[in-house]
């Protein structure tokens, strides 16, 4: 999958390219994570699977 070009940041990370940061791409099915210092690594998870994630991060039962 092609993400270039994709990628976000979030505001919170200051400006600048060099910044440690969380960069975010997406398509309708999938998400894709990568940490700026070492953009080659990218992990990828459906968005269903994040929100149940997140949902039992903020329940407890993650």
């Amino acid at each position: 999958m092609d993400t270039s070009g994709k990628w976000q940041k979030s505001s919170y990370s200051g400006p600048g390219d060099g910044d440690s940061c969380l960069e975010l791409a997406s398509t309708p099915s999938t998400l894709h994570l990568r940490e700026s210092d070492d953009p080659t690594t990218v992990l990828t998870t459906t968005l269903i699977a994040l929100a149940n994630l997140l949902e039992g991060i903020r329940t407890g039962s993650a």
